[in-house]
């Protein structure tokens, strides 16, 4: 049995190598989705570089737009063909290049572009040296955009590392480890005098990739900050519109209760859709920013998260400073965004009652548009009714008269005829066939209803 089982197993064995082979080939005449390659590629789009202790990087943030991020890339491939090294792809959105003192790398994303600068604290960057060839080199390229960050990180080790009090404020200073106590790092998240966010990292003994893996998340950590609260100075000026909407949104729900005319109502309703299109207006200038808020935050969170922080006794944490100080901003992007989305719906509720009365006084007015109408047709009716009795009465005295005058002559043509009986027993036969004739006439020139109700009202 064990030997039959034995040879089962290794015949089956090879039907499954056969089977995978034949579906290796068999992949290769598949017909491939027109971005699977991207797909493929976005995990490897922002790889982590190695960093040897020690080292400075300077990074910077620009905002872009559409026109300006295709500008900016144009010149930094520019920038990089005079180094002798080929630029970014068509569809690249990060490139590196490696010069004398340092590496210059260059990232462009959906509504901002970077570049960071890393050289070795050995080439005398200690002193502002690192800053001085990072000015040369960008000099080279006009600003990408609006300025948004800049951030100073020093890798040191625990020897060469400055003390913490020295380049930190004491009441924002904050300091804690990770990699497993392997680093520590500490900031104070305030722009010094020459305008950058220092971050010190201490190296304990980290590789090289997991310092630039920490180090690059530190970096995204500070422009994700600094980008999410960018939805505060929006919910600032949308504040005392939407204060404002709330206010006349009261005002014209009290009149709404008061007005009972037609013309009121209906002012009324144009005072509500003005103030509906000046809220959909913000709300839609807006959506994009607080949308962003939202996801730029995420970014942080996740960031924090994947750094590992733990706390150090004496300092503050990074998640406890960041959460006092963007909890509010965060929460009043968040306040402005939902006053806006109660806002529409009332208003649209409001609309719609004030609507509704609006068409039930139009429907009341037109019923009695309909009702001094139908009294006017019924006024015209009896009138031209008495109109047409008076002709008929006309057109037959006349005929009964042509009549009288024919019969007149018959005794002068010898024919002995009693005129007045013959005018007599004429006349019905003249009126009812006047009568016949101007119906006949009249229905060709009005429409059938109109005949339908003179018939129906004799």
């Amino acid at each position: 049995m064990s030997e039959i089982g034995e040879a089962g197993s290794n015949d089956s064995d090879v039907e499954v190598r056969s089977l995978r082979l034949e579906f290796s080939s068999a992949s290769m005449q598949f017909d491939p989705h027109e971005q699977r390659q991207f797909v493929l590629e976005e995990v490897h789009a922002r790889p982590f570089r190695p960093i040897v202790t020690p080292a400075r990087i300077l990074h910077f943030a620009f905002l872009t737009a559409p026109k300006e991020a295709q500008a900016d890339r144009a010149a930094f491939t520019a920038l990089c063909n005079k180094f002798g090294t080929p630029g970014p792809g068509p569809i690249a959105h990060h490139h590196g290049v490696k010069l004398d003192h340092g590496i210059l790398r260059w990232e462009q994303h959906t509504e901002f572009t970077s570049y960071s600068w890393r050289t070795s604290v050995g080439h005398g960057s200690k002193e502002g040296g690192a800053v001085t060839e990072f000015a040369e080199i960008i000099g080279r390229i006009p600003q990408p955009g609006r300025h948004l960050a800049s951030i100073e990180v020093l890798v040191a080790t625990p020897e060469e590392a400055p003390d913490l009090e020295a380049i930190f404020l004491q009441e924002s200073l904050c300091a804690m480890s990770a990699e497993n106590g392997q680093a520590v790092i500490a900031t104070d998240f305030r722009a010094a005098a020459n305008g950058f966010v220092k971050i010190l990292v201490i190296d304990r003994g980290l590789p090289p990739m997991r310092i630039g893996a920490l180090v690059q998340r530190l970096l995204e950590l500070e422009t994700y900050r600094v980008l999410a609260l960018l939805g505060l100075p929006e919910a600032y000026r949308l504040a005392p519109s939407v204060r404002r909407i709330e206010e006349q949104l009261v005002e014209l729900t009290r009149q709404m209760t008061v007005v009972t005319t037609l013309e009121a109502n209906q002012q009324l309703l144009d005072r509500l859709a003005k103030l509906a299109a000046d809220l959909e207006a913000g709300a839609a200038e807006s959506l994009y920013r607080f949308g962003a808020t939202r996801a730029y935050q995420s970014i942080v969170q996740g960031r924090l998260t994947a750094i590992g922080f733990e706390p150090i006794e004496e300092h503050q944490t990074f998640s406890a400073f960041l959460n006092r100080r963007m909890a509010p901003a965060l929460r009043t992007c968040a306040s402005i965004e939902e006053r806006q989305i109660n806002l529409s719906r009332k208003l649209a509720r409001a609309t719609q009652l004030l609507r509704a009365k609006v068409d039930v006084g139009m429907e009341a007015q037109n019923r009695e548009i309909l009702s001094t109408l139908s009294e006017r047709a019924q006024m015209q009716l009896r009138l031209q009714q008495t109109v047409e009795g008076l002709s008929i009465a006309a057109i037959s005295y006349y005929v009964i008269g042509l009549l009288g005058h024919a019969v007149g002559a018959a005794p002068h043509l010898g024919v002995s005829i009693d005129a007045h009986l013959v005018m007599a027993l004429a006349i019905p036969i003249v009126l009812g066939a006047v009568a016949i004739l101007v119906r006949c006439r009249l229905r060709r020139h009005q429409p059938a209803e109109t005949v339908a109700r003179g018939g129906a009202h004799n």
